[in-house]
C-alpha cells in the first residue's frame, strides 16, 4: 500500500465529477464541430445524436459497473488488463492518452479560431501557445482546486446553453434581430427535407457525432479521487449522459430552427456565426466568451484525464515510473508536463495548416475515442463472465438490459470504426489509428511484456 505522499487525493465530490464530465464532453464538438455534422446530415443529424447518445450511455453504465465494483486509478486501463489481458490494458490506456492529446489539440485549435473573432490580425498559433501554458499551470494545482475551477468553467457554458435555447425560442416567437426569412421549425424540412442527404448522410455524420461525445469517460478516471465513489459515481453517470443528450439535441434543434441548416458554415463557432447573422452582435460577443470558456474547460479535463491514466499505468509498469511521481499536493506533475509539451504540436500545426487541422484531428480523435469505448464494453462483458450469479446479484450498479444492450453497443462501436475507413474524408483517421495500435503492440512486446506479470498481479489485488 502506498503512503499518502505517493497516492492521489480524494478531493472530488459529486458536483466536481458531474461538471468535469460535462466540461470534457460539451466543448469543441458541440460549439464548433457540430457544423460539420449538420452539413453531412442536415436536420436529421438530430437522429445521429440520439443514436450516438444512447450508445455512449451504455458505455458509461458498463464503466460505472466496473468503477463502483473496483474504484482504482487508471480505471478502464486496469479493467482491460485484468479482464482482457495486459496487452489490452496497455493498448487501452495509451490509446486513451492518445485520445486526450488529440482532442486537446482540437480544443486548443478551436480556441485559436474563436479568438480570431476579436483579433483577426493575430496569428492563430499565438493563442494556441498561450492557452497551453495557462492550462498546464492550472493542472498543477491541488485536485480540489482543479475540481472547483472546472465546476465554474463548465457551469458557465451549461448556463449559456440553457440561455441559448430560451433565446432561440424567443427569436422564433418574436422574430427580433432577423436578417433573413422567418425562422421556425419549418426550417427543419424546407431546405431539401428533414434528411436532405438520405440515410447515408446521417451515417456519415456519426463519426463527427461520436467525437462530440468523447471525453465523458473521464468519470471513470475520477474514481480514485472521488469521495465515496459507490455513491458519487452512479449519480454522476446516470445524470450526465442524459443531460448531454438533452443539451446537444435541444441546442441543435433550436439552432437549425432559427437559421437554415444549409447556411451554417465553419467560420468560427456556428453559434456565434448564427447570432452575428441574425444581427445580434452583442449576443455574438457574449457567445464567443462562452465558447472560449468551453474550450478552456475541455482542455482542462483532457489534460487531467490523460495525466491520471498515465499515473495508473505507471503504477502497473505499463508506463515510465516517472509518471507516478506526485507533488506534495498529490498531483502527478510529470504527466501534466508531458501533456503540455505534447500539445505544443498544436502550435506547429496551427502555424503550417491552420485551415485543415481541425477536421483531420477530429476524425483521428474519433478513432481513439471509439476504440476506448469498445475496450470498456468488452472489459465489462469479460468481467461479467468471471462472476457467479450470486456475485452478479450483489453488484450495486449493474448494467441495464444485460446482455443485449452491451452487445448492441459493442457492435455499434465496431460499425463506427468501420465508417472511418469507408468515407474518404475520414479514412486517414483509420490509417493513423491502425498504425498507432500496431506501434503500441510492437512496443508492448519489446519493452513491456516482461513487466506484464507484475501488472496482472497488481490488477488482481484490486
Amino acid at each position: 500500500m502506498r503512503n499518502e505522499k505517493t497516492q492521489l487525493r480524494r478531493g472530488l465530490n459529486a458536483r466536481h465529477i458531474r461538471f468535469m464530465a460535462l466540461g470534457s464532453a460539451i466543448g469543441t464538438g458541440l460549439f464548433y464541430g457540430s457544423a460539420g455534422a449538420i452539413q453531412l446530415a442536415g436536420p436529421a443529424v438530430l437522429l445521429a445524436y440520439l443514436v450516438g447518445g444512447a450508445a455512449v450511455f451504455m458505455v458509461m453504465r458498463a464503466l460505472g459497473e466496473m468503477a463502483v465494483h473496483q474504484p482504482v486509478s487508471g480505471s478502464f486501463g486496469h479493467y482491460a488488463s485484468h479482464y482482457l489481458g495486459p496487452l489490452a490494458g496497455f493498448l487501452t490506456g495509451w490509446t486513451y492518452t492518445f485520445e486526450m492529446v488529440i482532442v486537446a489539440l482540437a480544443d486548443v485549435t478551436a480556441f485559436g479560431i474563436y479568438m480570431g473573432l476579436w483579433f483577426p490580425d493575430v496569428a492563430q498559433w499565438v493563442w494556441v501557445l498561450s492557452i497551453i501554458m495557462f492550462i498546464g499551470a492550472l493542472n498543477m494545482c491541488n485536485v480540489k482546486v482543479f475540481g472547483e475551477m472546472e465546476f465554474w468553467l463548465s457551469l458557465v457554458k451549461v448556463a449559456a446553453i440553457v440561455a441559448m435555447i430560451v433565446g432561440g425560442a424567443a427569436v422564433m416567437m418574436f422574430g427580433f434581430g432577423q436578417s433573413h426569412e422567418a425562422t421556425g421549425f419549418s426550417n427543419l424540412w424546407q431546405h431539401g427535407g428533414f434528411m436532405p442527404n438520405g440515410i447515408g448522410g446521417v451515417v456519415a455524420s456519426l463519426a463527427v457525432v461520436m467525437f462530440a461525445f468523447g471525453g465523458i469517460e473521464i468519470i471513470g478516471i475520477t474514481a480514485s479521487e472521488a469521495k465515496d465513489p459507490a455513491t458519487v459515481l452512479p449519480k454522476a453517470i446516470n445524470s450526465v449522459p442524459i443531460r448531454i443528450l438533452l443539451f446537444y439535441v435541444l441546442t441543435l434543434l433550436v439552432l437549425m430552427a432559427i437559421y437554415p441548416w444549409n447556411s451554417i458554415g465553419q467560420k468560427g463557432s456556428p453559434f456565434v456565426e448564427i447570432f452575428s447573422n441574425l444581427g445580434i452582435s452583442s449576443a455574438a460577443n457574449v457567445l464567443n466568451v462562452v465558447v472560449i470558456t468551453a474550450a478552456i474547460s475541455a482542455i482542462n479535463s483532457d489534460i487531467f484525464g490523460a495525466g491520471r491514466m498515465m499515473y495508473g499505468m505507471a503504477s502497473d509498469g505499463q508506463a515510465p515510473n516517472s509518471f507516478s511521481k506526485l507533488t506534495s499536493s498529490g498531483v502527478p506533475w510529470m504527466t501534466v508536463l508531458v501533456m503540455s509539451i505534447a500539445l505544443l504540436l498544436a502550435v506547429v500545426l496551427n502555424y503550417f495548416i491552420p485551415k485543415q487541422i481541425f477536421m483531420i484531428i477530429a476524425s483521428i480523435a474519433t478513432f481513439a475515442t471509439v476504440w476506448v469505448w469498445l475496450m470498456i464494453l468488452l472489459s465489462q462483458i469479460a468481467m461479467r463472465r468471471t462472476l457467479t450469479k450470486e456475485e452478479v446479484s450483489q453488484l450495486s450498479f449493474p448494467v441495464p438490459w444485460w446482455p443485449v444492450a452491451p452487445a448492441v453497443a459493442t457492435a455499434f462501436m465496431v460499425f463506427v470504426i468501420g465508417l472511418l475507413g469507408y468515407f474518404e474524408e475520414s479514412r486517414i483517421a483509420l490509417y493513423v489509428g491502425l498504425v498507432w495500435v500496431a506501434l503500441l503492440t510492437l512496443a508492448y512486446w519489446l519493452w513491456v511484456r516482461k513487466k506484464a506479470p507484475c501488472a496482472v498481479a497488481s490488477a488482481q489485488n484490486l
